[in-house]
């Protein structure tokens, strides 16, 4: 008899899956080109802002009931993180 119990993805293990290629794409754009040129403090700071915000997201998703509020606080991270991104990358403020 076959399983017929569909698999259903994990949005944990989504959402740490694309931290984990946000953080391998300079990597790979750094075997193709020599514009991007990161050193190993630049994945570091990626890393701790990335898992960062990603914990931060986490906790939001465990410990807020409302579903409004939790999408509130969400944007409210995801913004925190670009802006904390641009201004470590070109120093927009």
């Amino acid at each position: 008899m076959a399983n017929t119990t569909a698999r259903r993805l994990n949005p944990r293990m989504v959402g740490w899956s694309l931290v984990a290629a946000l953080l391998a794409a300079p990597l790979l754009a750094m075997q193709f080109t020599s514009e991007v040129n990161w050193g190993g403090e630049d994945f570091i700071a990626a890393a701790l802002l990335l898992g960062g915000a990603g914990l931060a997201l986490e906790a939001t998703m465990r410990f807020v009931r409302g579903s409004a509020t939790r999408i509130v606080l969400g944007l409210t991270i995801l913004i925190a993180l670009a802006l904390i991104w641009a201004e470590l990358a070109v120093g927009i403020l």
